[in-house]
């Protein structure tokens, strides 16, 4: 999907509460012909961070909780007063600093380092996680959708190691390539466009599956650090985002046995851990897919008003059925607004079942879906 030409121009981020050291920075980034954006935590920080060309990150606040918590990225650039001891180098190397620049004898090197990310912004990637207030609401499918809808050159991500296989539903179960169980020691940078090519790739979708004869869970760092791969060359991802243990009544994951929601080892794993929720709370969209029955609805608003909530700002898609609540009554219930609503697709499970990849033609009820979704992620980000 082509760029919004008039989104603005991601600044260059500095990262301290030090005023001396600040006022040195915005001296240096005026000269460089930069603009930058000053964040010490919360949304905001999380949200520079994925999106500046350049990290300047301040030796006061190395070993801050906030900075920490924030994934490894290439272009972090730690800048202080005077020269680190020792357990500020390595809090350096933990963040994967690039260089340590000491001032003021690096000024030139970080006039020029800074410069030239100012003509050089990076244009990352988009990303989207799909989720379901309960097992069976068609959230893979929606996944699957929106990746085909997207496609080519984007980035399909499976989050559930106890689902069967994202492949699965694109028919690429056989194709060859790296699956989870191979990447889940991944950590730090990873050169996007090599971890792509290693994946099994279907009709210009790259998807990273789980393995069905070793399931095992996926590392927050490692899922981290595939997400940002893929977004640092400009790539798209779709993650889809498991929940366990929680099934639609009369859904189609009613029918799913207790082995097939088993480990390695044929122990149940109803509550392994789906998903980092930083990953979910830092996508551009967040979407829920709610079958329209109270028990479902009600389960989707737990999961918006549960505390510290990855799926707060999520957007819904919301499966009419016969009987059920009306698309507003959902709403209400979750207290979230719709985004779309799937209509039944009487060809959508002999396609699944005979390996063929979702149908997302214009007028496809998961086209008509897939379409709405990249029109809000091509125009103003939804409100978070």
């Amino acid at each position: 999907m082509p760029a919004d030409r008039h989104a603005p121009v991601p600044r260059p981020l500095v990262v301290s509460a030090d005023e001396a050291l600040l006022d040195d920075l915005l001296r240096l980034l005026a000269a460089a012909g930069a603009e930058p954006e000053v964040a010490t935590g919360g949304a905001a920080l999380r949200r520079a961070h994925r999106e500046a060309p350049l990290v300047l990150l301040g030796g006061d606040l190395l070993t801050a909780a906030a900075v920490r918590a924030l994934p490894r990225r290439p272009g972090v650039v730690v800048v202080t007063g005077r020269e680190l001891p020792p357990p500020a180098w390595a809090a350096a190397v933990e963040v994967g600093a690039e260089r340590v620049a000491v001032l003021p004898d690096d000024e030139p090197w970080l006039m020029a380092r800074a410069a030239d990310a100012a003509r050089s912004p990076v244009e990352r990637g988009w990303v989207v996680a799909v989720g379901g207030s309960c097992g069976g609401a068609g959230a893979s499918t929606v996944a699957a959708a929106v990746a085909l809808a997207a496609a080519p050159g984007v980035l399909l991500v499976d989050g559930d190691p106890w689902g069967g296989g994202l492949d699965l539903l694109l028919g690429a179960e056989r194709a060859e390539g790296l699956r989870w169980p191979e990447l889940t020691g991944l950590r730090g940078r990873v050169a996007g466009d090599a971890l792509l090519a290693a994946l099994p790739e279907v009709d210009g979708v790259h998807v990273l599956a789980a393995d069905r004869q070793a399931p095992v869970a996926v590392p927050g760092d490692a899922l981290t650090a595939v997400v940002e791969a893929s977004r640092a060359v400009g790539r798209p991802v779709v993650l889809d985002v498991a929940r366990p243990g929680a099934f639609c009544a009369g859904g189609a994951g009613a029918a799913r046995s207790s082995a097939g929601a088993s480990g390695p080892g044929g122990t149940a794993e109803p509550s392994a851990p789906p998903v980092v929720p930083d990953v979910v709370a830092d996508a551009d969209l967040a979407l829920l897919v709610v079958p329209a029955r109270l028990r479902a609805a009600t389960a989707a608003r737990m999961l918006v008003e549960a505390a510290d909530p990855p799926w707060g700002r999520a957007q819904l898609v919301v499966r009419p059925v016969p009987g059920g609540l009306a698309r507003g009554e959902v709403a209400d219930v979750v207290g979230r607004p719709v985004l779309a609503e799937l209509p039944h697709d009487r060809g959508a499970v002999p396609r699944g079942e005979r390996g063929e990849p979702p149908v997302v033609a214009p007028r496809s009820p998961l086209g008509s879906v897939a379409r709405r979704v990249l029109s809000v992620l091509s125009g103003p980000r939804p409100v978070r």
